[in-house]
């Protein structure tokens, strides 16, 4: 079941929006960080466009973590970005970039992710791109 988060990533790292949603359930739920929870294929990649307009992000120093029983599976990296369009309620963007550690959870089943959970310090990032 790894192989499908790894799968996942690799999507993420070259913008690759419909390469993602092909490793989702179609109910997956998708909790942002700081953000509301997000149900179903066709919000992620909603929320993916958007993130790709704002954002130019590269995840490095990836290790994957996975349950015994394949039902779960955890990640650690580095966000490396460059904020390319002012996103809501948040600092101007000017190209600034940042580098940040982040994680993910993920739920697993059937060979697809039906949860995902991020988190990264939002504090820090403001701080650096501001």
């Amino acid at each position: 079941m790894a192989k499908v988060v790894a799968s996942y990533f690799k999507a993420f790292n070259t913008g690759d929006v419909e390469g993602m949603v092909a490793c989702l359930a179609p109910d997956i739920a998708h909790h942002v960080n700081e953000g509301d929870v997000r149900v179903g294929t066709e919000k992620f990649a909603d929320f993916c466009v958007h993130m790709n307009r704002c954002y130019r992000e590269e995840l490095t120093d990836m290790v994957i973590f996975e349950t015994v029983d394949g039902t779960r599976a955890a990640a650690e990296y580095i966000v490396n970005g460059t904020y390319l369009a002012t996103d809501t309620a948040l600092p101007e963007a000017h190209g600034q970039t940042y580098r940040l550690p982040a994680g993910s959870f993920f739920s697993l089943a059937d060979g697809k992710i039906t949860r995902i959970v991020t988190y990264y310090n939002l504090v820090d990032w403001v701080r650096q791109v501001s």
